[in-house]
């Protein structure tokens, strides 16, 4: 047995139990495939037929043995399920056969009809009718003055039409630029348009020849139908094309942004609409490429009418890989519709510009396009959902979901989007008012570093809560790391913040120094307390460095990820961060973490997980005093605002608290001295742990406040409303105004939340 026909019968047998197994549309068509093959290969039926039998054998009595082994009763024969493949394989051997022997039919009709003709001419034209393939003949300007009967029935156009001048009838218009058989290759292939409509690819082949009688030039040729071959490797580049483009989406909403657009270009259509239900009473999520939407957007359900919803909610629940035209049973076609999927919660709607008609190869087309696209879909749902869990995990094993006041946390994974990593971050209130903060660095990535890094945070959480200064929270977490599986040579940095004596105690184990900035000063590093990674050696003590923290300095902790960069000296990240601190002293720490990230990104983005955390020293206390006018207000706020900011205090509560100063300064200055020329307002602001206080006094009298004072005289009103606590205080030498506001917990992953609304007023 030759190779060629052994890999044959192996593939014929394998496309056949598939077929057995499962009887499908798919299955009769790979049949119907290896039959061509078998035309080609010149594989005998003989061999066919004693393979087919052979294997359907062969798979009756696997099932009888299969349903005697589990006592069930014998397994039903499938004779018509194999006969059937079998039927399918032979069609075009017996389409071949049938045309070889018509072939042959109708030459030996010709030949007996030449063997009565007188000359030469008439013999020829007997044997170019009894051609297979189109034949004619064309003068050196490209006319067709010859044609046979298969050229007819391949172009609609005959003898009777000749001659056929340039152009052509069958030309078509939207195809390639017809060649000039002058001076062309010899052999091409191009699309024309049958008589009946039909487009039909042919495969050219001519010959220029010289006439002895007259020198003149003509040219003869064939032709021959390969539409079908055309359209199948059509098929495999559209398939190909749409699985390239949505190969490289990791969600739904990407998967149709780029798959409807290829979609609807490869099948011709004007309108590509994809609806999706969430649950089977929510609404759609509607998707729409072409006519009618810019791009793609899952925003276009209120484009659809209850028309065009219901079709594809009739669509969605019909049995999967089904098509349905449009209207349903008419000669052309308006679009199709399909499910997408097998799970019944979606449907797409290929819309045509213009009725047409859809052939054979058009629904096997649609079937694989549509098909390849529920794959994607499929493949980004399962994304999204081990996206969701891996997200999930991630923020259960990082930080405090809540944050105290003044600090800002981030996290950006090297795998995104599973966001699954060793590196970490914590931020622990203690009882004594200080705030203790690690950072750190498992040893890998993906999931074994996460797991790593979850045992080794909650021991450290666990230290800190128990009193551990730095150095002993390092040194016991060495003990620990020695017993978890993974942890040997992790990198930490551990801290102990104390924003009222101003100072930070901190050790590290091998990992990055931290860098303080000082208001307007560039950052530098702080090198000290530093010792080996985790469960490495055994050294004889941690040491820990104690630094001040000057009022309204920023602080950032981070792991490597942001500095290590390939063929870039890490010294440079050190400077880029120091230098971006040096301008951010009046930024929220939520903006100096944005500024570091994007002053320090690489193009193609992070090849290593980054932790970072960012908190901010309350800044030096505020104290102006200027004369009472009215044009001191805007000195007033802008001085207000840009101290608040440097406090940390998110925006929303800054604009209020500048809205209460600039009412309380505003009486001072319009009531207080209204029976003296001049007078001096004075403003201080003071910031402590969680409290921002405003107090306003000027040396004035002020009028008692009318019962009603009708539509003036709301400014304390309004002061109640901005702040947490007011306290007016009214004596011979003036008034003092005093507010204050307790700053907020920042909830990750918002840094800016809304202030709390506990709200206490005295006075």
């Amino acid at each position: 047995m030759s190779a060629l026909l052994a890999d044959f019968l192996d593939d014929y047998g394998d496309a056949l139990r598939r077929h057995m197994d499962s009887p499908t549309q798919a299955g009769l068509a790979e049949g119907y495939e290896l039959g061509r093959r078998a035309l080609v290969e010149g594989i005998s039926l003989l061999d066919l037929t004693e393979n087919h039998f052979r294997v359907v054998q062969d798979v009756e009595e696997q099932r009888q043995k299969q349903a005697a082994a589990e006592g069930g009763e014998p397994a039903a024969r499938l004779p018509e399920t194999a006969l059937e493949f079998l039927l399918q394989t032979l069609v075009p051997l017996d389409i071949a056969t049938r045309g070889y022997l018509d072939g042959t039919r109708r030459y030996e009709q010709q030949r007996s009809r030449a063997d009565d003709l007188a000359g030469r001419d008439a013999f020829r034209t007997a044997l170019v009718e009894s051609l297979q393939d189109g034949f004619f003949v064309a003068d050196a300007q490209g006319t067709i003055i010859e044609v046979n009967t298969a050229f007819g029935a391949l172009t609609g156009y005959g003898a009777s039409g000749v001659p056929y001048p340039l152009p052509h009838p069958w030309s078509s218009p939207e195809g390639p630029r017809y060649p000039d058989l002058g001076t062309e290759a010899q052999r091409f292939v191009i699309p024309i348009r049958h008589r009946d409509g039909r487009n039909v690819w042919l495969a050219v082949s001519t010959s220029a020849l010289i006439k002895p009688e007259d020198n003149e030039r003509i040219f003869v040729g064939t032709l021959r139908d390969i539409t079908a071959e055309h359209d199948a490797q059509a098929r495999d580049q559209a398939a190909s094309r749409l699985a390239t483009a949505v190969g490289a989406a990791t969600s739904v909403v990407e998967v149709l942004a780029v798959g409807l657009d290829e979609l609807r270009r490869t099948v011709g259509a004007e309108t590509a609409v994809v609806a999706v239900w969430p649950s089977r009473t929510a609404a759609p999520e509607v998707y729409i490429s072409g006519t009618g939407a810019d791009r793609t957007s899952h925003n276009g359900a209120e484009s659809l009418d209850d028309g065009s919803r219901a079709l594809l909610d009739r669509a969605r629940r019909r049995p999967p890989r089904s098509l349905l035209a449009i209207p349903d049973g008419a000669e052309s076609s308006e679009g199709i519709v399909a499910p997408l999927g097998e799970t019944g919660d979606a449907a797409v709607w290929l819309r045509f510009a213009a009725p047409r008609a859809i052939s054979a190869a058009d629904w096997t087309l649609f079937s694989l396009l549509i098909g390849h696209l529920s794959l994607a879909v499929q493949r980004a749902r399962n994304f999204d959902q081990a996206r969701a869990t891996s997200l999930t995990l991630q923020r259960a094993m990082l930080g405090p979901i809540e944050l105290p006041p003044r600090f800002s946390v981030h996290y950006e994974p090297a795998l995104p989007p599973l966001e699954i990593g060793g590196d970490w971050y914590d931020v622990v209130p203690l009882r004594d008012g200080t705030i203790g903060v690690v950072v750190g660095d498992c040893v890998g990535r993906g999931l074994s570093a996460a797991v790593v890094m979850g045992q080794l945070r909650t021991a450290a959480r666990a230290l800190l809560l128990r009193g551990a200064g730095p150095a002993q929270l390092l040194a016991e977490l060495d003990t620990v790391a020695a017993r978890i599986p993974g942890a040997m040579c992790t990198t930490v940095c551990a801290a102990v913040l104390d924003p009222v004596r101003g100072l930070v105690r901190y050790s590290s184990a091998g990992h990055m120094p931290p860098i303080l900035a000082d208001v307007a000063r560039t950052g530098r590093l702080l090198e000290g307390g530093r010792s080996v990674p985790l469960a490495t050696f055994d050294p004889p003590r941690r040491p820990e460095a104690t630094t001040a923290l000057t009022p309204g300095s920023t602080l950032v902790l981070f792991t490597d990820g942001l500095v290590e960069q390939r063929g870039v000296d890490i010294d440079e990240g050190f400077a880029k961060i120091a230098a971006v601190l040096a301008d951010t002293s009046g930024r929220l720490p939520r903006e100096v973490a944005d500024a570091v990230l994007s002053a320090l990104r690489p193009s193609m983005g992070y090849d290593d997980d980054v932790a970072m955390v960012v908190y901010r020293q309350p800044p030096a206390p505020l104290r102006l005093d200027v004369p009472a006018r009215a044009d001191e207000l805007a000195v007033l706020r802008r001085t207000l605002k840009g101290w608040l900011a440097a406090a940390a205090v998110p925006h929303d509560l800054a604009a209020d608290l500048v809205a209460a100063a600039n009412e309380a300064c505003s009486n001072s200055i319009e009531h207080a001295y209204r029976n003296a020329d001049t007078g001096r307002v004075r403003m201080s602001a003071t910031c402590d742990i969680d409290t921002v206080v405003i107090v306003v006094n000027d040396t004035g009298d002020w009028k008692p406040r009318a019962s009603d004072p009708g539509y003036r005289g709301r400014g304390i009103d309004m002061m109640r409303a901005l702040t947490e606590e007011l306290d007016i205080d009214h004596s011979e030498s003036g008034t003092t105004v005093r507010m204050s506001v307790t700053l907020p917990a920042i909830t990750f992953p918002v840094a800016n939340p809304l202030r709390g609304t506990n709200r206490r007023v005295s006075g």
